[in-house]
């Protein structure tokens, strides 16, 4: 199963032929840049389309702090997505609270852990819009 940096890697080689299909799911990959070290980062995140953008969700398995790359786009919401060959630039941001509950649900559709995650913590877990620039 591939996971963290061999996951980037295998997804950059093949353009998303390994690791874009995992777990049962869809994958892409997340390049922000470092809020102190100004150095670029990737993820792989679970994701959903969503008219001309993608979502991903700042889940972090449950943690009660966000994961970085979430608090990185947040200093800096310019980020580089990579879906299959597809690589673009585009920006980042929170949803609203008012137009999230419907894409919640239609992320733990995908992964429903995302329900258990929200439970483990007090912390409101983001979705977080990629649209393209």
């Amino acid at each position: 199963m591939l996971y963290g940096k061999e996951h980037v890697q295998r997804y950059q080689e093949t353009d998303g032929a390994e690791g874009h299909d995992w777990q049962g799911t869809t994958t892409l990959l997340l390049t922000t840049t470092g809020r102190k070290t100004g150095k670029e980062r990737t993820t792989p995140l679970i994701y959903q389309p969503e008219g001309d953008a993608y979502l991903v969700v700042a889940s972090k398995g449950g943690a009660d702090e966000p994961p970085l790359w979430y608090q990185n786009l947040q200093a800096n919401p310019e980020v580089k997505v990579q879906v299959k060959g597809d690589r673009f630039t585009a920006r980042a941001r929170t949803a609203k609270p008012a137009e999230k509950p419907p894409l919640w649900r239609k992320m733990a559709a995908v992964w429903p852990d995302y329900d258990e995650y929200q439970k483990q913590t007090s912390r409101e877990i983001p979705v977080v819009v990629l649209e393209r620039v």
